[in-house]
């Protein structure tokens, strides 16, 4: 998205300020590592300064922010730095933005320092407390989020934390594996019964092995990836977008964006040193699976049957090379979920089915006959003029749809985290006359203005758009667009609010070469432009509120742009010039108010709602009991909460769901496609935001 004239722009600046320090540096020190990092901060910096959309004064302030971001990823479950450590630590900060003017690392150096040796003298705790057996009788409490938890004063209180880090997660193993022996003894009643004591010794082994494998790990991560962290505290707060890649992270995200190798197709992100979900790649096998979601920490990753290894604190390329296999291996993944419950979910490795990643259509035949459309992104092959691209596929499903006889038309856009700009512009002129879809603006520059050319309205009849808190960038453009010519009534809970764009800047392609032994020096990404909506309102952090508002399971959970550090603020520009929509009978007050009606009769919304304030209560309660009995009759409390809403939604009232005629030829006899398509149809049946999705669209028809 960003021009070539400013791309153009930020590699001169770029450049002229390495060839000015570059060569003095060179001069001064010669060929050395420091010189390195001196010309890397320096280069980033004046990146950072000259190419970000919204660039940041570096002062005192930014030197707090960024100290204390740093300090939060440095050890955010406060298992290492004791209290002294940080006041040592604390002497910089409002000096880091001294440092980076300077091209000087003493704050970051002292940090890596102190992290190391604290690391080191960790490693014998967990040894100590783990050779002698926990009691579980005795009733105490351990708090579970790092952010909570104050700094250890001394060492007896830094490993009285890791005592009871170690008995917690002990505690999860132990219940875990008297539950599996309670089930292979209701299945054959001959089999071995171990005692409660060796069951306890063979819980704490296997944690002991976990860390064993943990500190190999710790073992390998160098200075260089110790920087990488620092380094990205300072460039996130910028916005959490932009970051700094080192030559192999950015190898990495080359293979990650392609999606070829990532084994189970979920994009990940180390965010407080934890491995984070956040986006689902459709069609992949997380997709196909669907219990990974969006928000989701991953926190243990095991090979089928084998003892899961910790990743929390690991580097997030270790991580994938974890998560990564061959096709048809199972991976076994323990996620923390945004409730705060953790679940197992296995996956099975594969490639992506890119017949799943495409729109797909189905007629739901209830008054009259309704057109559905799901959408799971915005894709587009910009290296074949031949290949998919979605604006056309939906022109072609819109098409079919019209044939078959519909009357009203549902566009899902949920969980769809966007894509293709120009797919979404052209999508959205199937649907209006002719106008502004979407502006867009970098920091300097006017808006420009994105518009639908076409006279040709391909669909002008009544119009829902579903979204949720996983539809972003181009879902969320899409949906405002429709949103403020009137012409669709849009459906479900509020976007996740991503309204910027992002684009990579090689370093090494700045830098002459009399630098080549310093190089590769790896890339910045930079936030450079930002969406707005034809009425002047941008995307970012608020996102699109929806016409009609249903209850949502994650609606009070902390999910979304607003939730990441230092996000770019909602704005606006000037509005656009467009007529909104004036060929149908469309009241968004009426439709609103007969929807709420509808919807707090509704049991299975009901369902929901209690589902919703159950998961934010779970995800307010961060503290665990470790007395074995009471953890127990806790969890087994949630599990039986958990599985009366679970069953209470298969009770659910089944649409009428039909695929058309020349899409079940296209199935064939392929039995996998054929499952796949039972999948599709089942999940639609028992969708109750879909089922008031049909209401409102009928609701228009009268």
């Amino acid at each position: 998205m960003i021009s070539l004239t400013t791309r153009f722009k930020i590699i001169l600046s770029v450049l002229a300020v390495i060839l000015l320090t570059g060569s003095f540096i060179l001069y001064r020190n010669g060929n050395n590592p420091d010189s390195k990092n001196e010309i890397l901060i320096k280069a980033l910096m004046q990146g950072l300064n000259s190419g970000h959309y919204q660039p940041e004064k570096v002062d005192d302030s930014f030197s707090k922010k960024v100290f204390n971001l740093y300090l939060q990823r440095l050890d955010y479950n406060k298992k290492f730095l004791l209290e002294s450590d940080v006041q040592q630590l604390r002497q910089y900060e409002t000096a880091i933005d001294d440092e980076l003017r300077q091209g000087s690392f003493k704050f970051f150096d002292l940090s890596a320092d102190l992290i190391e040796k604290r690391m080191k003298e960790s490693q014998a705790y967990y040894k100590e407390i783990l050779a002698k057996p926990f009691d579980f009788t005795v009733e105490e409490q351990i708090e579970l989020d790092g952010e909570k938890l104050p700094f250890a004063k001394t060492t007896e209180e830094l490993k009285e934390a890791w005592r009871k880090q170690l008995k917690y997660q002990t505690l999860v193993r132990l219940v875990s594996m008297q539950e599996d022996q309670q089930k292979a003894l209701e299945k054959d009643p001959k089999a071995k019964q171990k005692t409660f004591e060796e069951l306890e010794k063979e819980a704490r082994e296997k944690v002991n092995k976990t860390y064993e494998d943990l500190y190999q790990r710790l073992a390998q991560i160098n200075r260089d990836d110790r920087r990488a962290t620092y380094i990205n505290a300072v460039t996130n707060v910028y916005d959490p977008h932009t970051g700094y890649f080192p030559p192999k992270a950015k190898a990495d995200f080359d293979i990650n964006f392609t999606g070829r190798l990532e084994g189970i197709g979920a994009s990940l992100q180390e965010k407080d040193g934890q491995i984070r979900v956040m986006e689902i790649v459709p069609g992949s096998p997380s997709y196909l699976q669907g219990e990974l979601k969006p928000g989701d920490a991953i926190q243990k990753v095991a090979q089928g049957a084998e003892d899961p290894v910790l990743v929390e604190g690991m580097r997030i390329d270790d991580a994938i090379q974890l998560i990564r296999g061959k096709k048809g291996t199972e991976v076994r993944l323990t996620v923390k979920k945004p409730d705060g419950s953790t679940k197992v979910i296995p996956i099975i490795r594969d490639v992506i089915v890119f017949e799943e990643t495409y729109a797909q259509s189905a007629l739901i035949e209830d008054k009259d006959k309704i057109g559905y459309i799901k959408l799971p992104g915005f894709y587009a092959d910009f290296e074949n003029k031949n290949g998919r691209f979605s604006g056309a596929d939906v022109k072609q499903e819109v098409e079919k749809l019209k044939s078959a006889g519909m009357k009203g038309l549902i566009l899902d856009l949920r969980n769809n985290g966007g894509g293709s700009l120009a797919d979404a512009v052209e999508m959205a002129g199937l649907f209006i006359e002719q106008g502004p879809v979407v502006q867009v603006k970098t920091a300097s520059g006017k808006a420009v203005v994105l518009d639908d050319r076409d006279t040709q309205v391909q669909y002008g009849g009544p119009l829902v758009i579903m979204v949720n808190s996983n539809s972003a960038s181009a879902s969320e453009i899409l949906a405002a667009a429709m949103q403020d010519y009137k012409r669709a009534v849009i459906v479900g809970s509020p976007t996740f609010g991503k309204g910027t764009v992002q684009q990579f800047f090689e370093l090494d392609e700045a830098l002459p070469a009399q630098f080549n032994p310093y190089k590769p020096f790896g890339a910045l990404k930079l936030t450079t432009q930002k969406f707005y909506r034809i009425n002047g309102g941008t995307t970012q952090l608020r996102g699109v509120t929806p016409d009609v508002t249903l209850p949502d399971a994650y609606a009070y959970l902390e999910f979304g742009e607003k939730e990441q550090d230092y996000a770019l603020p909602f704005d606006e520009i000037a509005p656009a010039k467009y007529k909104p929509w004036n060929s149908g009978k469309l009241n968004v007050t009426q439709v609103k108010a007969s929807s709420q009606k509808r919807v707090a009769k509704n049991e299975s919304f009901q369902l929901i709602k209690q589902s919703a304030e159950r998961l934010k209560k779970q995800a307010d309660n961060t503290t665990r009991s470790l007395q074995l009995e009471k953890y127990k009759a806790e969890e087994k409390k949630a599990e039986a909460e958990a599985k009366r809403l679970e069953e209470a939604q298969k009770q659910l009232p089944v649409l009428n769901v039909k695929r058309l005629q020349q899409d079940l030829q296209a199935l064939g006899s392929d039995t996998a496609k054929l499952a796949r398509n039972k999948e599709f149809i089942k999940s639609l049946e028992q969708d109750v935001h879909l089922e008031e999705a049909v209401a409102i669209i009928q609701e228009d028809l009268k």
